[in-house]
């Protein structure tokens, strides 16, 4: 004969202590206060308080090469490319430790999370190098002359992006790409990828979760293409042209290039800022973040900012600017509205690139 047996009901007071716990670290976590994470190819990842604007601690990933970084969707994992251990690094946030490392490829550079997936750009043809080396065939943001004009980027293999299932981290599959990707972006529905090639003047188009070809746009010889963002608007991407110093307006629907713009020397980094008002870009090689109107991109203003400024982010309230520079090894603070600066946060030797929780836009995160 099957036994049944009764548990007993725990008490309601038990019930009520446990919701109580829960609502509680809840509350904790939403009071907690904003952070920064920044990339320090020396160092490991900042981790900068913004309500005080210091640098809080240090998580020791330094001898990896730091670079390309994003958050999951509720900020308690930080993803890390690392270039001189060829992989992803996942980090609890709350502990600072690697939980979890994702072989990638040589050179894992950029990432990016969208729908539960991690992108990660990586080139196979290329050599990671010591922490700050500059690859062979890759121009330094701040050399001088025209950049690349003796790559042979055609003679290498095509970079590649990694897509891994953050449910189980591993890497479903592996998208051939252009020479050197750089930047990506997402249409406004996610289930498109962009990605720019900065060694064959291109940007590619997928389908976001298999991988499929859509087409591919060229774009000006010898520009270089690196930073992407779409306006908030969904109508336009905006690409910047590292060596031409441009930008290009970009229809969304057909991917005409509609507009070209001069910039400041070396542009990289690109975002909109939180209204979509102003078009913010970092021109690394003259040391300024220029801002554009959002609409006309008619040009704005120039703010002197530090040396190898390739990535910036808004802090979540949108009231400042944060921008990485690298070769100034510091996070540049600037007022959003006035563009005034604020400060430095040093101690960051090759600061990469930027990114806040709560998330926010920057020239590597968008929403």
């Amino acid at each position: 004969m099957l036994e049944t047996r009764i548990f007993p009901r725990p008490p309601r007071r038990s019930v009520a202590l446990t919701c109580a716990f829960v609502l509680a670290a809840s509350a904790a976590h939403a009071a907690a206060a904003p952070l920064a994470y920044v990339t320090s190819e020396k160092a490991g990842v900042g981790v900068i308080d913004i309500d005080q604007m210091t640098l809080a601690q240090t998580f020791p990933v330094g001898a990896d090469g730091p670079r390309g970084l994003s958050l999951n969707a509720d900020g308690t994992r930080l993803l890390v490319a690392n270039k001189n251990t060829n992989d992803l690094a996942v980090i609890d946030t709350a502990t600072g430790k690697v939980v979890q490392r994702v072989k990638i490829g040589k050179n894992p550079e950029y990432v990016r999370v969208r729908n539960g997936y991690a992108y990660v750009t990586y080139e196979p043809g290329e050599e990671s190098g010591p922490p700050g080396a500059k690859p062979a065939g890759k121009p330094d943001a701040n050399a001088g002359g025209k950049p690349g004009a003796d790559d042979d980027d055609a003679n290498k293999p095509p970079a590649e992006i990694a897509i891994i299932d953050m449910k189980n981290w591993r890497v479903i599959r592996s998208v051939t790409s252009g020479h050197e990707t750089e930047g990506i972006e997402f249409s406004r529905d996610g289930q498109t990828m962009l990605v720019t090639n900065e060694g064959d003047d291109t940007v590619s188009i997928y389908h976001a979760r298999t991988g499929a070809p859509i087409r591919t746009v060229k774009l000006a010889a010898g520009g270089r293409p690196r930073g992407i963002r779409l306006s908030p608007d969904g109508k336009h991407y905006v690409v910047t042209l590292e060596s031409l110093s441009k930008l290009v307006v970009i229809d969304a629907h057909t991917f005409d290039v509609i507009k070209t713009v001069d910039t400041k020397l070396g542009p990289y980094g690109v975002a909109f800022g939180p209204n979509g008002q102003r078009l913010f870009v970092a021109a690394a090689r003259d040391k300024v973040v220029q801002v554009f109107d959002g609409h006309t991109y008619e040009h704005v203003a120039d703010v002197p900012v530090g040396q190898r400024c390739w990535h910036f982010s808004f802090t979540p309230d949108g009231s400042k600017l944060m921008v990485a520079c690298g070769r100034s090894d510091a996070v540049y603070v600037l007022d959003a509205n006035s563009y005034q600066p604020i400060k430095q946060i040093g101690e960051l030797p090759l600061a990469w690139g930027i990114v806040t929780y709560p998330r926010s836009d920057g020239s590597i995160e968008s929403h």
